[in-house]
């Protein structure tokens, strides 16, 4: 039976290496609010974001200097890219996806690899459900992307960069539904479902997004349809 635990509750009488739960080396605990399920599969209904080196993330760049860049990433310290760790020069404002390639003991954050996301905006949502957003394989992401036209780049820290080009309104509450329902199953259909209703009643298909070129898999500017993986999975994109 599923159970709902509080941070600090025990999810195993073993010690279990896990997301969002910790080890006294006897047995493992929850840090989170979240929901246990039968067969012990810790599921996060709310936490923070926890950078680790690898992720990529979405943000805005909120300080230009000579050396480089501060971007806000939703984090208690922005994350910090020098100019030689970028390609392209940012502006006050910009929108950009980032690689975190070191986090130190206070949680200063270097970031390198960034590109900047134009044409759209960023929602956010709780990192928690940045996962389920994602899907298997970038399943969910991809569907959405498909179904609307969108350019869609997810960051582990859980900003939602959407484009502009495509149904932007139908995509967000596409991400608006998941994270709302991302603890109950079924949840791919019901979003299919959604959205395919919701166009039926505008009366037409979205447009196929375009502008924002597909990078590479794995450990690298991601695409939907790469495989996604843990702890550091890189963020998807649709179109």
């Amino acid at each position: 039976m599923t159970k709902i635990v509080m941070p600090g509750e025990m999810v195993s009488e073993r010690p279990l290496r896990m997301a969002y739960a910790y080890t006294d080396g006897q047995k493992t605990y929850s840090t989170v609010v979240a929901m246990l399920s039968p067969e012990g599969k810790l599921i996060p209904l709310e936490g923070p974001y926890d950078a680790l080196p690898e992720d990529y993330v979405v943000g805005f760049v909120s300080d230009v200097r000579f050396a480089g860049y501060s971007i806000d990433i939703g984090t208690a310290n922005p994350g910090s890219m020098s100019s030689r760790d970028s390609r392209e020069k940012f502006s006050l404002g910009d929108m950009a996806l980032a690689k975190i390639i070191a986090v130190d003991e206070v949680k200063n954050i270097d970031l390198a690899d960034a590109r900047k996301l134009l044409g759209g905006r960023i929602e956010k949502i709780s990192p928690v459900k940045v996962p389920r957003l994602i899907g298997k394989k970038n399943s969910m992401i991809t569907m959405i992307a498909d179904a609307t036209g969108c350019q869609i780049v997810v960051g582990r820290n859980g900003y939602v960069f959407i484009s502009h080009k495509g149904d932007h309104k139908l995509a967000k509450e596409a991400v608006e539904m998941i994270e709302k329902e991302a603890h109950t199953s079924g949840l791919t259909d019901r979003v299919a479902l959604y959205m395919k209703e919701r166009k039926a009643a505008r009366g037409g298909e979205s447009a196929p997004a375009s502008g924002m070129p597909p990078q590479g898999g794995m450990n690298a500017q991601p695409q939907a349809g790469a495989q996604s993986g843990q702890g550091g999975m890189p963020p998807a994109t649709g179109q």
